[in-house]
């Protein structure tokens, strides 16, 4: 393995289903299927999960 790569930082639109519902990000964005929302970012605990991944050089993989 050379590295470790994320689809995306921040939740984002299925392209497939065109639903915010879906989260993929280690960023929270606060918005509905509607585009109802602050638009505010809160990380989750994910976030905190991959920070400590590239500060270990990969070598601290437990969640």
């Amino acid at each position: 393995m050379l590295g470790y790569t994320w689809w995306g930082p921040i939740d984002i639109i299925s392209a497939g289903t065109s639903e915010m519902s879906k989260r993929y990000g280690f960023i929270y964005v606060d918005q509905d299927d509607l585009g109802q929302g602050s638009l505010k970012r809160i990380r989750k605990d994910l976030f905190y999960y991959y920070q400590k991944i590239i500060a270990s050089n990969g070598e601290d993989l437990e969640y």
